[in-house]
């Protein structure tokens, strides 16, 4: 790597650094994307389990993380580990978090709600113990915005690489392999244990490659890191507001996608009645990334990113739309072209403004380091997690209630004029009222580059005082 002519603090990557940290998003989005897409899915259609009991057990495994969440980001964040202060618990987490991975999907236990419960919780503290140091990462590797922003594009691409073998090869497998074809029975569930094993094994393998490229270069002075404690989430909220807003975008962004992902297998399933078509129609949640996600560095810089924000949310907004007439419209939906149009519209809004947002937890950082002299990279990231888990919790609590409600029965091809009005509102309505407060959310951010890079130079100047 070339460090010539380069301000401290201000390091430049070479490509393999920006994939090796790539490949961690890669690895997790393997492991919890599965996991978030397909468990309720799993637990409605082949555990057994009824939706309202899973929405309860979605809802309190989150408050759960609301607890575990910064206790791990000031443990994190007051050691330093042999392997590295944040990339050792790539290995120490992804460890357990694989082997919970491949035991979530497993029907040793079929319909016993508490082994669902024990499984389910504890897969979600250590997606935790490796999620919150992989975030404080991304912001020990340089305080270069520009760098920044080709890393996350990069990080995010990669990501994408794992949401389309989440979404597009999941279900292709699945019903590939799956007896008679239907990997919506109990009969299905050796085929998803199989997968699933599959996924969580090379997503370590992935964990394991990111640990070996990257380095801390950043981090908080080790005589203040005894300092850092669980309150310094709280008081690190309330005193940073460019935080504060970031935290509200990631809980409405994430949960407009966990509602309209989580909801996609039950609208194609019941409402278009094309189990064929699923795996396509979720690829293409993630193919406009290898398009578009390139471009960001470009776009923001002609623009200004949240310009690039409003831009992009309301190209999902219109693709919502789109998608919502298709439905309704009975000669339109069977036009699957059509149906495949709107999603690739909306996914691309949703991917670039919710794959750009990590790009500003780094900066929120710095923000809280300039006010307070303390870089807790590892409490920001635990209260962002918080936030973006939160919205994940809302993929699956919303749509096991609607579920329920609308009195939607897993046992029937054929569903109620209630249960698939209930799917639809899951895969557009709500996903789409979350997208407009998001972009009110947004609209608050006030940190741009020039202001950023003002706050970086006078850190590290403070440093060298």
């Amino acid at each position: 790597m070339n460090t010539l002519n380069e301000a401290k603090g201000f390091y430049k990557l070479s490509w393999a650094q920006r994939i090796g940290f790539g490949s961690g998003d890669l690895a997790q989005n393997l492991i919890y994307q599965t996991v978030s897409t397909y468990l309720l899915f799993y637990y409605t259609n082949v555990f057994n389990i009824a939706p309202a009991s899973a929405a309860v057990m979605f809802l309190i495994v989150r408050l759960v993380d609301v607890l575990w969440d910064p206790f791990v980001g000031a443990f994190v964040d007051k050691r330093n580990p042999k392997l590295g202060k944040y990339r050792a618990y790539l290995i120490l987490g992804g460890i357990p978090l694989s082997g919970l991975m491949i035991l979530s999907f497993w029907d040793g236990f079929s319909g016993q709600l508490w082994y669902a419960y024990i499984t389910y919780v504890t897969l979600s503290l250590c997606y935790t113990l490796v999620n919150v140091p992989y975030g404080a990462l991304n912001a020990s590797l340089t305080r270069d915005t520009n760098e920044i922003t080709i890393l996350t594009s990069t990080r995010m691409v990669m990501a994408n690489m794992g949401g389309l073998a989440v979404q597009f090869a999941v279900p292709f497998l699945i019903q590939m392999f799956a007896p008679d074809n239907d990997w919506k029975k109990p009969a299905a569930s050796g085929t998803w244990f199989v997968i699933m094993a599959v996924y969580a094994i090379v997503g370590f393998g992935l964990l394991i490659f990111c640990y070996t490229q990257t380095k801390e270069r950043v981090v908080m002075h080790r005589d203040k890191t005894d300092s850092v404690k669980y309150s310094d989430l709280f008081t690190e909220f309330i005193r940073n507001r460019p935080l504060r807003i970031l935290a509200f975008f990631f809980i409405t962004a994430f949960a407009l996608m966990a509602v309209g992902n989580t909801a996609s297998s039950y609208y194609i399933g019941y409402n278009i009645g094309r189990d064929d078509i699923l795996p396509v129609f979720n690829g293409l949640s993630s193919v406009p990334a290898f398009i578009f996600l390139p471009l960001v560095p470009m776009i923001k810089r002609a623009i200004g990113k949240r310009q690039m924000f409003y831009l992009f949310l309301s190209i999902s907004l219109a693709g919502m739309a789109l998608l919502y007439v298709v439905s309704v419209v009975p000669a339109l939906r069977e036009m699957i072209w059509l149906i495949y149009a709107a999603q690739f519209v909306k996914s691309t809004g949703i991917i670039v403004a919710t794959g750009y947002m990590w790009a500003l937890v780094p900066e929120v950082i710095s923000y809280g380091e300039w006010k307070s002299g303390k870089r807790i990279s590892g409490v920001v990231n635990a209260l962002t997690g918080i936030f973006f888990k939160a919205g994940f919790a809302l993929g699956g609590v919303i749509p096991g209630l609607i579920l329920a409600f609308t009195d939607f029965n897993p046992e029937v091809q054929t569903q109620s004029p209630m249960a698939l009005q209930g799917i639809l509102w899951l895969m557009v309505i709500i996903p789409a009222l979350f997208l407009i407060l998001a972009m009110f959310i947004i609209s608050k951010y006030e940190l741009d580059d020039e202001i950023i890079d003002k706050i970086n130079r006078e850190i590290e100047s403070r440093n060298l005082a």
